[in-house]
């Protein structure tokens, strides 16, 4: 894996080496000589990763720290603190400032790198993310996701562990804020994690029954966990295990004798990524709903029907022939223009929903613009076709429309036209200019009724 990082630090033989270790492992280096310098070269190149000292002149770490995620453009490039401070207290404050790792010098290099390996794994997902948001953004289709900024986010947990004494103290400092569940065995924590939609899993690598590590792996396999974030604690000097961990797709660990603020600090960090890429794929899922549906009726749109349509005739046969309805709303313009632009909206809610509750399961309803809507009935030849259309104006002709205002009530009819597809040779754009000149048919034949092509 290859990233650019961005290695900061005011003493110039640490960033060498650094730069040449990292360079030894094909990573591409960016350096800063002092914190200003790094806020400067993290908005314009936009690194994958921050190696981060703390004591540095002017601007310590923690407050470029700070200001890196205070900003939503660049907030989720993760940042490990590498620093000679080893006090509990100081990993505390790098965590709470923002820091997704605090390592205390000299640092193991294979641990380093498998942490940066990971980090730079885990932001390239939430890249992936990002950039689709931001498409929905430029359509207008969605908001942006708020950046990494909860103070101090809760969850449900689920802890993995079988010792009483470790459970209970979990408990003392998380269960305030958050929901906990605890189990102590393999198969039981595969069956809460699969149906429990946990915001955080906390596994204990030294759990007596069984390999945490192969749990870790079934977890990272299951599809309704693979957005979980798992927390690993590991003991000191099983440093193997916890780069076989990160590895796997870990998102962070705890070392024993494991301190509690450190723990709530690195609990708090997983629950706030959890929310944010969360409200990413929110938008993401947002936007693709949006750009496949009609806002006003809730139907698909147009531009979903054609591909939709595109990939069944692909597949139709005259064994299994396509029928394709067009509706149109008779005399519209003259509801728009007596009632108003807002009574012809709530006809149009109403003609949609009546169609979804007389199409079945596998067709396709969509409103094609205007009052101009269609339905697309897979393995139907026209006869069926016809009785489906039938059966749906009559229910538009006897049934009076509710309005919200005088004279609360509208009678309306429709038109409807339909072609049914020819075998192989047939297209799409056939299929929906037979049906059309089958709906101009039945307008200049009186409307309210339903023409099918000619055979």
């Amino acid at each position: 894996m290859t990233a650019r990082v961005l290695v900061v630090d005011d003493i110039l033989s640490n960033v060498k080496l650094l730069e040449a270790k990292l360079a030894a492992e094909y990573f591409e280096v960016l350096t800063a000589g002092s914190g200003e310098q790094a806020l400067t070269r993290v908005a314009a190149e936009l690194p994958d990763i921050v190696l981060l000292d703390v004591m540095m002149p002017g601007m310590d770490g923690f407050e470029v720290c700070r200001r890196i995620k205070a900003n939503p453009r660049i907030a989720h490039i993760p940042i490990i603190m590498v620093t000679a401070l080893d006090q509990p207290s100081d990993r505390v404050m790098g965590l709470d400032a923002g820091a997704d790792d605090f390592l205390t010098k000299p640092v193991d290099d294979f641990a380093l790198f498998a942490r940066v390996k990971s980090l730079v794994r885990l932001k390239m997902m939430t890249d992936e993310l990002r950039m689709r948001e931001e498409t929905g953004q430029s359509m207008g289709l969605a908001d942006a996701a708020e950046t990494m900024v909860d103070p101090d986010p809760s969850g449900r947990i689920l802890i993995v562990e079988d010792r009483p004494e470790s459970v209970a103290w979990f408990r003392g400092g998380l269960e305030q804020k958050n929901k906990l569940v605890d189990v102590s065995t393999f198969d039981e924590a595969l069956v809460r994690a699969r149906g429990g939609d946990f915001d955080l899993i906390v596994v204990s690598l030294g759990i007596r029954n069984f390999d945490g590590l192969r749990l870790c792996s079934h977890l990272r396999s299951l599809p309704e966990v693979r957005n979980s974030p798992i927390l690993v604690l590991v003991s000191e000097g099983e440093s193997r295990k916890l780069i076989q961990a990160l590895d796997m797709g870990v998102n962070d660990y705890l070392m024993r004798p494991v301190d509690r603020n450190e723990l709530l600090a690195r609990v708090r960090t997983q629950l706030r990524k959890k929310r944010y890429s969360d409200k990413l794929r929110h938008n993401v899922q947002l936007s693709l709903e949006m750009a496949i549906t009609d806002p006003l009726t809730g139907l698909h749109n147009r531009r979903y029907m054609a591909s939709h349509l595109d990939t069944l005739m692909k597949s139709a046969s005259p064994a299994k022939p396509i029928s394709f309805l067009i509706l149109d709303i008779d005399y519209f313009k003259a509801v728009n223009d007596t009632h108003g632009h807002d009574v012809g909206d709530e006809v149009l809610r109403e003609f949609a929903n009546r169609i979804a509750a007389n199409v079945r399961g596998i067709d396709l309803a969509c409103r094609h613009g205007g009052e101009e809507f269609v339905v697309v009935m897979p393995d139907t030849d026209s006869g069926f076709a016809f009785a489906v259309a039938e059966r749906l104006r009559q229910s538009i002709e006897s049934t009076p429309i509710k309005i919200s205002r005088a004279p609360n009530s509208l009678n309306i009819t429709v038109s409807i036209g339909i072609a049914s597809s020819a075998g192989a040779p047939d297209v799409p754009d056939q299929l929906l200019r037979r049906a059309d000149q089958a709906l101009y048919r039945a307008k200049r034949e009186g409307r309210n009724r339903v023409i099918a092509e000619a055979a």
